[in-house]
């Protein structure tokens, strides 16, 4: 979004008339729209704000939900944003250190402030992006408490502040291309400033989930967070938010109820043994925390092969940080002869997961000619490092 833009859209008549519109929809007839505004005299910059809006905020639900409808974004701002699920849990690790006063450094569009301040914590937020942080300004109006800064991390005044919050700029825009930064190293503000800050505070710090975990603090506690099956960050915790005796946690949300897993190190694997009727895929965030062997010693399971994140077990179990396959036969690893025993099943849709397996899935799906009526899973993989083509329902 640039200044005219911005400049419009937060005038009275560009907030009456962003929240006068229907809700976004994908069947939206776009140029319509844009013609209808014209003709009722708004400018060029004002449509394309209000509609630039109202389209983001329709994909904002998601994580956001009904508090979507009276924010503002930006599309890197929101892509970056934290969910706010995600966000109430940082928040209740403040609140329940006791701290105050939170000062989110990075803060984008202000999802995590938002959270801050929804828990009753004053916050002072600042962003390096004049744009977003004007933007995370009007999000955070509603709460007193909450201020919003254009500044560097590095030059926020930190007096009586004591806790902060971290989200380092992890990606760079080069002639309007966004790339993620590969080496931790680049990041901005740097992982050195944040472990400093947290010689003398609470502080937290956001990552992403891949982050190399190298640069992980021996004294942090490390939680990797994952939302209905997607990993989407790696939380360092320092101080007095961290918790005694956890350094590795992984936390687990779905359909709306959150699990974790914790330990003082990465678990040592249970020893690869036979199949039996079932496997279990674990979490990315299980995966990521390298707890895989507490939840086998959880569910009475073993490692498959060596290096494979995949369980077996002869009895099933529930369980929040695994998906749960019943094993129903194994099929032919050849090739040619796997596409005869799929048309001889007449499945005609295939999921095909692997691990371990040199394999692209989408490429051998169009190799197998599918033909019939039935779906069915299959799973790609080595037991005790061997290939095997396991036929598979999710339980």
């Amino acid at each position: 979004m640039d200044r005219p833009e911005l400049v419009e859209l937060l005038s009275p008549e560009g907030l009456r008339l962003l929240d006068s519109l229907p809700p976004w929809t994908p069947s939206l007839d776009a140029v319509k729209a844009v013609s209808d505004l014209r003709r009722l005299g708004h400018s060029p910059a004002l449509v394309s704000a209000v509609l630039t809006q109202s389209r983001l905020r329709a994909k904002a639900r998601a994580k956001f939900g009904e508090f979507a409808d009276r924010m503002l974004f930006t599309e890197p701002g929101l892509e970056q944003a934290t969910r706010l699920s995600v966000a109430a849990i940082h928040a209740g690790r403040f609140d329940a250190a006791g701290v105050r006063h939170v000062a989110d450094l990075g803060c984008g569009i202000g999802g995590d402030a938002l959270a801050f301040a929804a828990v009753d914590l004053d916050v002072t937020a600042a962003d390096i992006d004049d744009t977003t942080a004007v933007i995370a300004s009007f999000n955070l109006a509603p709460w007193s408490g909450a201020r919003a800064l254009n500044a560097a991390a590095e030059d926020v005044d930190l007096t009586g502040i004591d806790g902060v919050w971290l989200d380092p700029a992890r990606r760079t825009t080069t002639g309007g291309r966004t790339t993620r930064l590969a080496n931790a190293a680049d990041y901005s503000p740097s992982l050195d400033f944040g472990f400093a800050l947290a010689s003398d505070r609470a502080v937290g710090m956001k990552l992403g989930p891949g982050t190399d975990r190298d640069v992980i603090p021996d004294e942090a506690e490390a939680q990797w967070v994952s939302v209905d099956g997607d990993v989407v960050e790696l939380a360092l915790w320092f101080g007095p938010l961290a918790r005694p005796g956890v350094k590795r946690a992984a936390l687990v949300i779905a359909r709306g109820a959150a699990h974790e897993l914790t330990n003082d190190a990465d678990s040592a694997d249970e020893p690869v043994g036979d199949l039996g009727d079932y496997l279990y895929e674990p979490d990315g965030a299980v995966i990521r925390s390298r707890l895989i062997g507490d939840l086998a010693r959880r569910l009475d399971a073993r490692m498959l092969s060596e290096g494979i994140a995949y369980l077996t077990a002869d009895a099933g179990a529930e369980t929040p940080f695994a998906t749960r396959f019943r094993i129903l036969e194994h099929l032919p690893t050849d090739e040619k002869k796997l596409r005869v025993a799929l048309r001889e099943r007449e499945i005609g849709v295939l999921e095909i997961k692997k691990r371990g397996i040199d394999v692209d899935p989408a490429q051998l799906r169009k190799r197998l000619q599918l033909r019939g009526e039935s779906s069915a899973t299959i799973v790609m993989t080595r037991q005790a490092g061997r290939h095997v083509t396991l036929l598979v329902e999710r339980v």
